[in-house]
């Protein structure tokens, strides 16, 4: 082992689609340009659906080489459950897996581990400092506390270990990477010592001539990811009226997938789950995207921001938080207060090409493009992990 060994564990990686799946390979594709030899560490691939890929059933353990990396797929019991037992299960089993590796396997001086989930990044921080690895850490949620948010979690004993579990974390890592500033000022308050990196989830691909669709009759908006109970697509699809001037595409899989799918919502078109390469070159037709999220989640910055606005595509902001003030500060689009129904439809019932001109495709790009650079970003964090 050398000193440009890494080890990356996450607990998504592809052929998974979505935003953690995308950072974790573009984040092991920078760390192996830069001439870092590089290991990754992930749960058999099965994510959203919940089941193991076919092309991978029925193995324990399985090393592959991937553009020149290495990564070891290790046995899980997947679940996309909304029964919270069932989903800690799944979690414990990769957990369960994560430790046999650690302690089977010879492993680099630094390990960046992906933290959420929460089990699965304490497991990994605790035998990385048992057997004395400088840790660096990636936190994209703040769990237990996005949980609370969310509903999913409540305060008591339940969550008083997970808080005791993330703090460990904080506290042994010796570097924490954060996907926004609310994340590091959070560490910040419970470890004020600790060297921290904003590493926001800023795509990595070349970017795309756009065009600005005119001489349409109507405006199409697009969302296109999970489609699951934070994001809300069901429930806005349910009270939300698109007059005929406006149509909303969708595009993703998820819980909700199959009943929006089957529901006949007036103007909304649903079109599966495709690839990102595949959406990359169909998403210029449409004319905003859309990111909702149910409420506000202190942390949260979502990657759309970043993808969308690269590729041209002026955002519809219904989240709340961090995000927000990026797509206002960098004039990318339009804010709407989370949760703000009525508001939200008052929006879309005024949309007009007249709206679309505020923030025209071409000034949404430039100023995406040169506010959020990935190259700038990897290189600084590379001397920082350097530094580790």
């Amino acid at each position: 082992m050398t000193t440009k060994d890494i080890l990356l564990v996450t607990n998504y990686f592809p052929p998974e689609k979505g935003a953690a799946a995308n950072r974790m390979e573009s984040l092991a594709n920078a760390l192996k340009n830069a001439a870092y030899h590089v290991d990754v560490v992930c749960p058999f691939p099965n994510y959203p659906s919940g089941a193991v890929f076919k092309d991978f059933r029925g193995k324990l353990y399985q090393k592959t080489e991937m553009e020149g990396m290495v990564i070891h797929r290790l046995w899980v019991w997947p679940s996309n459950s909304s029964n919270k037992v069932v989903r800690l299960l799944s979690m414990l089993s990769f957990a369960v897996s994560l430790k046999l590796f650690f302690l089977l396997k010879k492993l680099p001086k630094k390990i960046l581990i992906q933290y959420s989930p929460v089990f699965v990044g304490f497991t990994a921080v605790f035998w990385s400092w048992c057997f004395q690895k400088r840790i660096i850490l990636n936190i994209s949620d703040l769990w237990p506390l996005a949980g609370l948010e969310m509903g999913l979690l409540k305060k008591g004993f339940y969550y008083s270990i997970l808080e005791k579990m993330e703090r460990f974390c904080y506290r042994k890592a010796h570097l924490i990477l954060g996907q926004s500033e609310e994340i590091l000022q959070h560490v910040a308050v419970l470890e004020p010592k600790k060297k921290s990196f904003l590493y926001r989830n800023i795509p990595d691909f070349s970017v795309p001539e756009i065009s600005e669709n005119d001489g349409k009759s109507t405006i199409s908006l697009v969302y296109a990811g999970l489609l699951g109970l934070a994001q809300g697509v069901k429930a806005i699809c349910e009270k939300i009226t698109f007059p005929e001037h406006v149509t909303f595409h969708i595009y993703g899989s998820g819980p909700e997938a199959n009943s929006i799918k089957n529901a006949s919502y007036k103007q909304v078109i649903y079109h599966g789950e495709i690839s990102r390469a595949a959406l990359h070159s169909v998403i210029s037709c449409y004319d905003m995207a859309f990111i909702p999220l149910t409420s506000r989640i202190y942390g949260s910055v979502p990657s759309k921001i970043f993808e969308y606005t690269r590729l041209g595509l002026p955002v519809l902001y219904f989240a709340g938080g961090e995000g927000g003030d990026l797509v206002r500060d960098h004039e990318l689009g339009w804010v709407i207060p989370v949760n703000n129904i009525q508001e939200l439809q008052s929006f879309i019932d005024s949309l007009s090409f007249e709206t679309l001109q505020k923030h025209p495709k071409t000034a949404v790009q430039e100023s995406s493009v040169s506010a959020f650079q990935f190259n700038k970003q990897i290189e600084a964090l590379i001397q920082a992990i350097e530094a580790v």
